[in-house]
Parts: structure tokens; sequence; C-alpha cells
């Protein structure tokens, strides 16, 4: 099969398009004949040695999948050669097949395309996940949303609006804040045409967000946290600035702030019961068209550095998607 090969850590232009063998189908795994993956900035890291989990050589970026099953290992019930599926893999994506574990492998319904599939999992888990478990957002709350156009962004701006949160976008152009304005956002700001906490201050009366969700991190991050109002809370989502934010500890003092983190994969795999019950919501949110992953970009799987790239580069709108087969 062919794959995206990373073996060493190094720039993304060592990454390889490799003939190698397919992966088997062993005790508790599902071999998925991979039709689509979605792209997230995590993939970068790990190629650079960067994300803090460190696979071992050689391996493929991409951690969630969308396809069908090829074959099903020993002690698989949960889903059947010939299905159609989604999962999350972690790493390996990149590759026209994939051995996962059976836990995190989950039917998708006919109404779903594969690129869809494949660009909804990490998003949409990790965005309800924060808001719904980690933040216990209520409704009339508001919620700012950091990167607000981009994956995991956009996310949390359509299930803060299916919680019944007063949702504020926040990202770096006007185009990025049509889009969310489509994806449901009440008010949007250009954080790079003016400053964030005024208009912040300036939408909410003075009182400051209830929630901060922040994929982004660095000084956007450090400003976030003085739009907070008093018991805020702010999700820490990711970095994808480069930088982890320098935070002010008188803030989180005078305010009474919460600084929580969110890793969704490290928590669904201590809570598979409580994590499977979050994607059943997920996907009957989608059935009733309450939320609808964006997928802004598909490229072909030998076109994979243009795909990351768009991502690293905070180029993307939504998920961007490499495609091995017919998504459809």
């Amino acid at each position: 099969m062919k794959a995206v090969v990373c073996r060493a850590f190094g720039p993304l232009t060592d990454l390889k398009l490799e003939d190698i063998a397919s992966p088997a189908a062993e005790p508790g795994k599902v071999l998925v004949d991979v039709r689509a993956c979605g792209l997230n900035f995590y993939d970068g890291l790990a190629v650079e040695g960067k994300y803090q989990t460190k696979p071992p050589f050689p391996f493929s970026p991409g951690g969630e999948i969308a396809g069908i099953v090829a074959a099903v290992g020993e002690g698989v019930t949960n889903v059947s050669v010939g299905q159609r599926v989604l999962a999350f893999t972690g790493f390996g994506g990149y590759a026209e097949q994939v051995a996962a574990d059976a836990t995190r492998v989950v039917p998708i319904p006919d109404s779903m395309d594969y690129a869809v599939a494949a660009g909804f999992l990490i998003a949409y888990a990790t965005s309800w996940h924060a808001l719904k478990d980690r933040a216990a957002i209520r409704p009339g709350e508001t919620l700012l949303v950091l990167g607000a156009a981009g994956g995991v962004g956009l996310a949390a701006v359509e299930l803060g609006k299916a919680l019944g949160a007063r949702v504020i976008a926040a990202a770096s152009t006007d185009e990025k804040l049509a889009l969310c304005r489509e994806h449901g956002a009440d008010e949007t700001i250009n954080y790079s045409t003016g400053d964030l906490r005024e208009q912040v201050k300036a939408l909410t009366g003075g009182k400051g967000a209830d929630v901060v969700y922040d994929p982004v991190g660095g000084k956007i991050g450090e400003t976030a946290v003085k739009c907070l109002s008093l018991l805020g809370r702010y999700l820490v989502i990711g970095f994808a600035s480069g930088d982890i934010p320098q935070l002010a500890f008188n803030q989180l003092l005078l305010k009474q702030i919460a600084v929580i983190g969110v890793l969704w994969g490290g928590w669904a795999k201590a809570n598979p019961a409580l994590d499977a019950a979050n994607l059943a919501e997920l996907l009957e949110l989608h059935a009733k068209g309450q939320i609808r992953p964006h997928i802004s970009e598909t490229y072909p799987l030998d076109e994979y550095l243009t795909a990351l790239n768009r991502v690293m580069q905070g180029q993307a709108k939504g998920k961007v998607v490499l495609l091995t087969g017919t998504a459809s």
C-alpha cells in the first residue's frame, strides 16, 4: 500500500510517499481501507518532533480517518467487514490502509460522506468535551472562541450555539469571520486589526466572556485571559501560534478564573463509555443539521505536503482532508 512515511523527526519536506506493507487485523484491531483522512495541526508537530507524544519510527501522520472495514481481528464485534466507519487512529492515517483499535472505530450513517466523516471526529469530540464536560457551559453564557475559523474553532462555534451560549468568534481575517457567521457566531472580532480586550468588553457591556476556548495560545491567549468575567473559565486546547501563553496569575486570582486543560484523546481512552455517549450525541446533532462540518479543501494523497502546509501555516478554514479514493 502507499503511505506517507516519517523516518526521523525533521521538516515536513522530509516526509516521503512510499510503498510499504499493509498492516494486519490483529486481535482487537480493525483493518480499514482508508477513503479520507482529516488533517490536524498536531500532525505537523509530530513530524517535527514537537508534539507531546512521539511515536516510534517509522510512522505515518494522521489521527482521524474514514473508510470501509476490510478485515476484523479476533474478538472484534462492534463492526463488520464492508461497513462504512470513521476511526481515531492517533497516527497512521496518511495511508491507503490503517489498523485501528476496535474501541475507536464507529459506523457512520449513509448520509455522511467520507470527507465529512474524516474531518468530524477530532474537532467535534474535542470541542464537545471541552464545552460540555470541562467548562460546563450554560445557556445564556458568553463564549469567546479564538482561531474560530479553524477546524476545532469552527466546531466550537457551532457547539456553543447548540448548548445555548452567545458566541463571539475571533479570527485573523474578515473572510474567516464571514465563515464563522455562516456557522452561527453571534458576534465576530478581527484580532489582527483591533484590540481584542476592548472589543470583548464592548460586546459584553464590560462584563467579559464567561468561557474562552483557545486553540491558538501565544500573545492572543494571554490577552484572552484578560477578557474573562468574574469566575470565568479558560479552556486550553492547543498552541497553533507556536507559543505557550504566559498567563497573568494576578488576573486568575482577582477574577477567580479557572484554567482548564483539554486533551480529548487521553480523556476518551480513560472514559470510553462517556466518550461513546458524547459521539452518539454529536452524530445526532449532525443528523438534525445542527452542526455542519466545513470541509474547505480536499487533496489527493500524493499532495500531502501542500495540504499539511495549509494547516500548519494557518491558511485553512474549517477542515482540510486527504482523499485516497472516492469520498462518497
